[in-house]
C-alpha cells in the first residue's frame, strides 16, 4: 500500500481490463501467467508515459530488459472481474529503474496483486546497459512514488 501521505492518486493508471474465462485455471481463478501478462502491459505504458516510446527504443538501437520480478498475491481474481493497473517509479539510477504495479480489482478497490520489477536501459546492438536519457530521467523521478511493498513493511520506495 502506499505510505501515509502518499495518497494511491499519485500511481498512473498504466492499465485497464477484464479477467476472461481463458485466462483461468482449472481452480477457477486467474492464473499466474495472465497476471504477469496484465502487470507486463502496464509496464510498456509506465515506460511509454517516461519518453521509453516504441520509436524512441527502435530509433536510438535502445531496448528495456527486465532483470528481476518479485509478486505478492493478496487477492483471487474471477472471470469477469474488471482489474486497473496503477504504476509508479520506486528507484532511479543511471542505467536502470524499478518500480512497482498495484493491480488491482475495480468493483471492490481490493488489492489483488503487487509486483516491483527492475528494468536496465540498454543498447541492442553492443548488449550492454547504457544510461537513461536525461529526460527520462526526470520523468521517472517525476512519477516516483514512496511505496510500502508487502515483502518489505519498512518500506524501500
Amino acid at each position: 500500500m502506499p505510505h501515509p501521505g502518499s495518497a494511491a492518486a499519485e500511481l498512473l493508471v498504466t492499465y485497464r481490463g477484464v479477467v476472461y474465462p481463458w485466462h483461468c485455471d482449472h481452480v477457477g481463478h486467474m492464473n499466474v501467467m495472465h497476471y504477469v501478462g496484465k502487470f507486463d502491459e502496464a509496464t510498456w505504458s509506465l515506460f511509454n508515459e517516461l519518453g521509453l516510446t516504441r520509436r524512441f527504443l527502435a530509433n536510438h538501437g535502445r531496448g528495456m530488459a527486465a532483470v528481476e520480478q518479485r509478486i505478492a498475491y493478496r487477492r483471487e481474481l474471477l472471470a469477469g472481474d474488471v482489474i486497473l493497473v496503477r504504476s509508479g517509479v520506486l528507484e532511479v539510477r543511471e542505467k536502470l529503474l524499478r518500480f512497482v504495479h498495484e493491480m488491482v480489482n475495480a468493483e471492490t478497490r481490493e488489492v489483488a496483486a503487487v509486483t516491483q520489477l527492475v528494468a536496465v536501459h540498454l543498447d541492442t546492438h553492443a548488449r550492454k546497459a547504457v544510461p537513461l536519457p536525461d529526460d527520462v530521467r526526470e520523468r521517472a523521478r517525476a512519477a516516483s512514488v514512496n511505496y510500502e511493498l508487502p515483502w518489505d513493511p519498512g518500506g524501500r520506495g
